[in-house]
């Protein structure tokens, strides 16, 4: 378990020190495999439309994600941390 914190801790020392965009996305690239970025972009989406009122049959529609993944990301925004809401804040600035 310790181990896996400082791994964690590694991992997000290592996001916030990008600096551009194209950094991101090059050591994103090179960390995840295609099938994990678009899961990973499809729940901020789902997290973005949520965040914007529509609802979940809209949302399936726009983002083909399952209603698991609406629900579950819906689940994170309202009784998560607040790192969805934290990022959706700077999106819109």
């Amino acid at each position: 378990m310790i181990n896996d914190e400082r791994s964690q801790a590694l991992l997000y020392k290592a996001i916030v020190s990008l600096e551009t965009v194209e950094e991101c996305q090059n050591f994103f690239q090179d960390l995840c495999t295609v099938a994990e970025l678009r899961a990973m972009a499809q729940r901020l989406e789902v997290a973005q439309l949520l965040d914007e009122g529509l609802i979940y049959n809209d949302i399936l529609q726009r983002t083909g994600a399952s209603s698991a993944t609406i629900s579950r990301v819906n689940r994170a925004l309202q009784y998560g941390a607040g790192g969805y809401s934290s990022v959706l804040v700077k999106l819109k600035e």
